[in-house]
């Protein structure tokens, strides 16, 4: 099973850090964000990772190589220079899907190169649950931090995603999709990923799980510098 890490955002949030330095690239506790996932997905015996990356693009392979120093294998999916810019998340991933299922896999693993969560696994077993099931996509939801306080989704006692529910989580940016998933998504063009989610759940397709380990979204410079200082922001 392969992965990919989303990078092509600008961090406009992060600001001017983020002027000369795709976010993902920015150190965090002594390395760049992305490596902390580079390394979790490698622990996972992942082996091919599609790095799709649009502003300051050609920092990345600058930066991260072929991923040997890993044993990793990664990929780079230049949207900047092929597509003139970012095609957010669900058109990124829909244009990665030729290297993203590239070894006959039909299912992946997604991760948000701006999240930092140091403790998490990329579960194998996880992993094959998803594989031999029916769902479309499984979403790891995380607690509500201050500055998203409602939430994204609900969990079903079956370990269903909802969009109504006394208590929502917010999704952590980490999932595993099928390509299937991404069936209506319009080839090299813009798309979020949100409505995608909600039709995944109107068909009872979405599955989520509860991740109680450290997250962060380091979206501000107030949480990066909360990171870097050793305390959860």
């Amino acid at each position: 099973m392969r992965a990919i890490i989303l990078a092509a955002g600008r961090g406009e949030r992060l600001r001017p850090l983020t002027d000369h330095c795709p976010k993902p690239l920015i150190p965090v506790q002594g390395k760049p964000l992305i490596v902390w996932h580079l390394e979790a997905l490698a622990r996972a015996g992942v082996r091919d990772i599609v790095i799709n990356c649009a502003w300051l693009e050609e920092q990345f392979p600058a930066a991260l190589g072929d991923g040997s120093r890993w044993g990793l294998r990664l990929h780079y999916s230049f949207e900047g220079r092929d597509c003139g810019g970012a095609l957010e998340t669900a058109g990124g991933i829909a244009r990665a899907l030729p290297q993203l299922t590239a070894d006959g896999d039909e299912s992946f693993w997604v991760v948000s190169g701006d999240v930092f969560l140091p403790d998490f696994e990329f579960d194998t077993e996880a992993a094959r649950q998803f594989v031999q099931g029916p769902r479309l996509a499984e979403l790891w939801m995380v607690d509500n931090p201050e500055h998203h306080p409602h939430g994204d989704f609900g969990i079903s006692p079956e370990g269903l995603a909802l969009l109504n529910a006394p208590r929502r989580y917010t999704w952590s940016c980490v999932g595993l999709y099928r390509r299937e998933f991404f069936a209506n998504v319009p080839p090299g063009q813009a798309a979020r990923l949100r409505p995608y989610l909600e039709a995944a759940i109107a068909q009872g397709r979405l599955g989520a799980r509860h991740y109680r380990g450290p997250w962060t979204d380091v979206g501000t410079p107030q949480r990066l510098a909360a990171l870097n200082a050793g305390t959860r922001p």
